[in-house]
């Protein structure tokens, strides 16, 4: 019997339509309107301006935003991320207008606990934490104070010259010295900020306070003290310099500009090259105010030299510790920052050992340090920014910014020592843009290692159950 025109009709309609017997069964989907619209969105825009203030880069920012949305059904939105606003737009589906959110970012203070924490709400509400608790949350973390009390913090940073101070191989009262004059530093940028007074002149301020005790403390040896003899003032300001540019965020700014985010890189730069011009004017200031008084410092003719290399893993721990406590952290990231410190140490001086330049070696410690960092902070749940700040903080050239600059002052009409001062300040720079690049690419090269890491731990963790 052979087939009717009506079944070959079928059969070729099947061929060309698909069957509606494999159509997907129809799932429940939360109706957003537009006040939970605005509500998600809110919360993600004030998780994201917290931890641009507290020192996350704007990436990071940009994929928290959009992290968060997609969890609570809104995707996809659109998200731009200034040096100073966040903006924040979803188009609901029908509506005649975007809904949009901008958030002024006023300032920036490190303040890692902080960040921390808003990384492990994230995590929760990756997990399916209810939308009003995340508020809670939120707001509460928001609201948080800083975890250290402002002596708890000037200490720190003293601690943070002492550290500079230790891997020079200074005496016990040079030590001593350095760690006056920081604290003296430090306390006077603390008032003045209370006196709502700019970063920039703050940075004026602790740089002529600590170059002034500097050049005073060769006055100690009419006092008979045998130590006073021994004393370098080099040292003590280089560990000024390390202190008062420990704060600044060059490998952000780094890493915002290869991120492609060119209006917070602009502004971070700017926000960093103003700053460091502010530490210059002052030790200019303070070496000016010195040679008026007849206590002039003369230029030295070698970089000034490390101590024995023991000493110099103390001196680089001291220092990533007191970098932690300086911007807030607890005390997971205060160990693990020291720990990190070590080996970026361990990079550096194997690095200078086989011949590389200091610029060269401060790269690949930096690389080692952000590496490591970015892969160990998945696992101990802590910010890969707040390690790798603190690890990296030992290979500042701040004794190779004073040089230069004393070189500059001190010249007069010799143009060879000019020069030389110019040469130093420009391989100053040379380091610390390689201490940016090797961090930047650490994390780059760290990322997709702890996305390997993590999707093995959740398949096992799927087999286990």
């Amino acid at each position: 019997m052979s087939p009717t025109p009506g079944r070959w009709l079928s059969s070729l309609r099947r061929l060309v339509h698909a069957d509606e017997a494999l159509a997907p069964e129809t799932q429940l989907l939360t109706v957003i309107d537009e006040g939970l619209a605005t509500r998600i969105l809110d919360l993600a825009i004030r998780i994201g301006e917290t931890m641009l203030v507290v020192g996350a880069p704007a990436n990071e920012v940009t994929l928290t935003i959009v992290r968060v949305c997609g969890a609570y059904g809104l995707d996809p939105v659109h998200v731009d991320v200034t040096y100073n606003s966040i903006t924040i737009a979803h188009s609901l589906p029908g509506a005649a207008h975007p809904t949009t959110l901008l958030r002024v970012v006023r300032g920036s203070v490190p303040d890692h606990a902080k960040l921390q924490r808003l990384q492990a709400l994230v995590g929760e509400i990756a997990d399916g934490l209810d939308l009003d608790a995340a508020i809670a949350r939120c707001r509460a973390i928001r609201r948080l104070p800083f975890r250290y009390r402002p002596a708890a913090v000037i200490a720190a940073q003293a601690m943070l010259a002492l550290g500079v101070a230790i891997m020079f191989g200074a005496n016990w009262l040079a030590l001593m010295l350095s760690f006056v004059a920081a604290a003296l530093a430090a306390t006077t940028q603390y008032f003045l900020a209370r006196v709502r007074v700019p970063y920039f002149f703050a940075q004026i301020a602790g740089g002529f306070v600590i170059t002034v005790v500097a050049a005073l403390s060769p006055l100690l040896r009419y006092t008979g003290i045998e130590a006073a003899a021994a004393i370098r003032p080099s040292v003590i300001v280089a560990s000024g310099i390390v202190l008062m540019l420990a704060g600044l965020t060059v490998v952000g700014a780094a890493q915002d500009a290869i991120d492609g985010f060119a209006l917070t890189a602009t502004g971070r730069i700017l926000e960093l090259t103003t700053q460091t011009l502010g530490v210059v004017l002052g030790i200019l200031a303070g070496l000016e105010t010195v040679r008026v008084l007849g206590l002039g410092m003369s230029p030295p003719s070698t970089a000034l030299p490390l101590g024995p290399l023991p000493v110099q893993f103390v001196g680089a721990a001291v220092i990533a510790i007191a970098v932690a406590i300086y911007n807030g952290a607890g005390a997971r990231i205060v160990l693990v920052s020291a720990v990190l410190s070590l080996l970026a140490w361990v990079g550096y001086v194997g690095t200078s050992g086989l011949g590389f330049e200091v610029a060269a070696a401060s790269g690949v410690g930096a690389f080692v340090a952000s590496f490591i960092g970015v892969v160990v902070a998945y696992r101990l749940h802590v910010p890969s920014v707040a390690i790798t700040t603190a690890a990296i903080l030992p290979m500042v050239p701040g004794a190779a910014v004073f040089r230069g600059l004393l070189g500059i002052v001190e010249s007069g009409d010799d143009a060879a020592v000019l020069m030389a001062g110019v040469t130093t300040l420009a391989g100053a720079a040379t380091i610390g843009i390689a201490l940016a690049v090797g961090a930047s690419l650490g994390i780059y090269l760290g990322q997709p290692v702890r996305a390997t890491l993590s999707s093995v731990v959740r398949a096992r963790t799927r087999t286990r159950t």
